[in-house]
């Protein structure tokens, strides 16, 4: 074999394990892959839900891929389910029957997304204890949810975003901040949907799967606290160039005159469940596959 045919071969596996990966992480299938329903029971991962429990099904979220995520939830729940609304990154929408799609700005949130991330609280705070909320989680979650928190306006948090972006802060450092001038993120959508059963399915874009990290944990608790939003801001240098409400806002937090997000414990949190999907390690899991298949 020459080393031309050999180097055409290398490439060629390299693509092939590459897409096996991939593959393997894709909206639709990862739901098929965690969800099903038996007669009258919901089987999500190793939760189990008794539909006949409940009188509505709602169904909410936001991210790049949560219009397939979606399709796939609604073949598999058919008349069952009794509305919902998600917002997606422009371009991303797909034909849905029941679910109402929104498009909105990414990475850099805009209108439709505060329109959006609205409608979507609005649904949660109508569920009563005999309903299910089903809440879609994908990467750009977090710039599709945006939802300030007073006295912080949208303007101001796009302005927030850009420069955390432009400085280099992580997406952890981005999130924290994100969470705690925002009325939805950090844990805020589960006490929305309190007292309703919920379950978030996520896809997950973040090394380690941190819950309170992936779309800012919208349903999740929250280990970030305001102080280390200050710690942030400090450590980027960057307290003269933010929005003053936004600092205003996070240091009358600091200061305790402000309610924390949802920490560990919180009983509000009691009926939400979550359940990563699919994410970094199952598509590495399914490349190595390829590639000892390949003989390598």
């Amino acid at each position: 074999m020459t080393d031309s045919r050999k180097l055409h071969d290398l490439r060629q596996d390299a693509e092939t394990i590459f897409r096996a990966g991939i593959n393997d992480v894709t909206a639709d299938k990862s739901i098929y892959a965690k969800c099903r329903i038996t007669d009258s029971d919901l089987f999500i991962d190793n939760l189990l839900f008794d539909l006949t429990r409940f009188k509505h099904i709602y169904l909410i979220g936001a991210g790049k891929a949560t219009a397939a995520m979606a399709a796939a939830m609604e073949n598999l729940l058919g008349n069952r389910l009794t509305a919902g609304l998600i917002t997606v990154k422009y371009g991303h929408a797909t034909p849905l029957d029941t679910v109402r799609i929104i498009e909105a700005g990414h990475p850099v949130p805009d209108e439709n997304g505060q329109r959006g991330a609205q409608a979507i609280v609005s649904i949660a705070e109508s569920a009563g204890p005999d309903d299910l909320v089903i809440c879609l989680l994908s990467g750009g979650g977090s710039a599709l949810l945006p939802l300030p928190a007073p006295p912080v306006r949208l303007a101001e948090k796009q302005e927030t975003i850009r420069l955390l972006l432009s400085c280099g802060a992580s997406i952890d450092e981005i999130n924290a901040i994100r969470k705690h001038i925002s009325a939805i993120k950090g844990g805020q959508l589960a006490l929305a949907a309190w007292p309703a059963t919920m379950v978030s399915l996520i896809l997950s874009d973040v090394v380690g799967d941190k819950l309170d990290v992936i779309a800012s944990g919208p349903t999740v608790a929250d280990s970030s606290r305001y102080t280390d939003c200050l710690d942030i801001i400090e450590a980027y240098n960057i307290a003269g160039q933010l929005p003053a409400s936004v600092l205003s806002r996070l240091k009358e937090g600091a200061a305790g005159n402000l309610p924390e997000t949802p920490k560990s414990g919180d009983p509000a949190l009691s009926k939400s469940a979550t359940r990563i999907i699919a994410g970094n390690s199952s598509c590495l899991a399914a490349a190595k596959s390829k590639a000892e298949a390949l003989g390598y």
